[in-house]
């Protein structure tokens, strides 16, 4: 497959707009990230920060920066990184007491409350300040940092990219998506070689965070079964971030539960026949028409899973590794990879030394991705202080 097709396949089920019905992730001044649902006609509250109408961020790009103003939207050109020129002056001589900073929190509301604009109570108060001079050109940006987080009502639309997305939730609550950080992820995929037409069986258990990076990858294209604990296809939270087409995953995504998923398996539901041969109703027609395309749906996702051959088994789970790879891995066709994630080491060496022992297994290894970020300004690029400890660990194998 070409470039063009590629880009033309992800346009499918990506927008470069926001749309109605779209949810958003939203960076507020003070770094923090929200997500919330883009309804037209409707009122979103960023709460401190106000309230703005919906319909002002429809058909806009991903991306932009912008002031509430009353209800209403200010698009703010991008903020460039400006040099900070070299100074002698220390921090030494700075005596943070309760007279530093003259102006009072009832004399700040007051300014709030007559309308005055952030930037002019930040230079009230670096005019009020008694120390501000005394402090070197780092600590006068972060000073100036600090209240914007604190008074501005700003915002930055950021793109739902699965990169965004994997943030979102690990800052959210890491143990839910399986303390799977992005570098993680980035690996997973690599290692089970993930690309547009293949075709893959996943087990999910990091709120569709693997998922939704496998149907990145595939574009629209190819097949992904996932097999899950529920009857009906599960809810993966991640995935209403990405904002995925829903004709266009429906197409590619599957699911079967762990019962439906065994070859043994009865299914055992109501009939899809009326009980004395004769339709009686409009309304029971359309029941019975409902319970067949289910089943029909549910007979062809077995029978494609049966037949095998697919491209790779990717598995995020919360249960013992080794019986579901056991089970799984016989649908693989040859030389399909094999990638577990866990956020614990222990699990993986067990599968490992299981692994080893079967000839329908190559190699399988255990890695763990090592992500530290860096400060990159003029003058300032350093290492961060504080960093995440582990993305998890990833053990990848080859099926023979």
């Amino acid at each position: 497959m070409d470039g063009d097709a590629n880009v033309q396949s992800f346009d499918l089920i990506n927008n470069n707009t926001v749309q109605s019905g779209d949810t958003v992730l939203i960076k507020l001044p003070n770094g923090e990230t929200r997500s919330v649902k883009v309804d037209r006609d409707s009122t979103i509250s960023l709460g401190r920060i106000g309230s703005f109408y919906a319909d002002e961020l429809l058909d806009k790009p991903h991306g932009l920066t912008y002031e509430i103003t009353g209800k209403t939207l200010k698009v703010l050109p991008p903020r460039t990184l400006q040099e900070v020129e070299d100074t002698d002056a220390t921090n030494e001589l700075i005596n943070d007491g309760e007279l530093v900073q003259p102006l009072t929190l009832s004399e700040i509301e007051a300014l709030k409350r007559s309308g005055t604009h952030a930037s002019d109570i930040i230079r009230t108060q670096i005019e009020k300040h008694t120390n501000y001079s005394l402090k070197n050109e780092y600590s006068k940006e972060k000073y100036k940092q600090r209240k914007e987080a604190k008074y501005s009502k700003t915002f930055t639309v950021v793109e739902p990219t699965l990169f965004n997305v994997c943030e979102y939730w690990y800052n959210k609550d890491q143990n839910r998506i399986r303390d799977l950080r992005a570098d993680t992820l980035s690996q997973l995929l690599n290692m089970a070689n993930v690309r547009p037409g293949g075709r893959y069986i996943a087990v999910d258990d990091a709120s569709g965070l693997v998922v939704s990076g496998i149907l990145e990858r595939l574009g629209g294209e190819g097949r992904l079964i996932t097999i899950c604990d529920v009857d009906c296809p599960p809810a993966y939270p991640a995935m209403v971030q990405m904002n995925f087409k829903k004709e266009q995953v429906s197409s590619v995504l599957t699911s079967l539960n762990w019962a439906t998923a065994q070859e043994d398996y009865v299914p055992i539901g109501a009939s899809l026949e009326s009980t004395s041969g004769v339709i009686r109703s409009e309304r029971q027609r359309i029941r019975l028409d409902k319970r067949r395309v289910v089943s029909d749906a549910l007979t062809s996702a077995r029978e494609e899973l049966f037949a095998g051959e697919f491209d790779g088994l990717i598995i995020a789970s919360i249960y013992d590794p080794f019986p579901v790879v056991e089970m799984l891995s016989p649908y693989l066709g040859g030389s399909a990879s094999i990638v577990v994630q866990s956020p614990y080491a222990q699990p993986l060496t067990d599968l490992q030394a299981k692994m080893r022992t079967s000839p329908h297994f190559l190699g399988p290894s255990i890695t763990e991705s090592w992500l530290r970020r860096y400060q990159v300004l003029p003058g300032r690029t350093h290492p961060t202080m504080n960093t995440t400890g582990s993305g998890g660990f990833l053990l990848h194998a080859i099926k023979v």
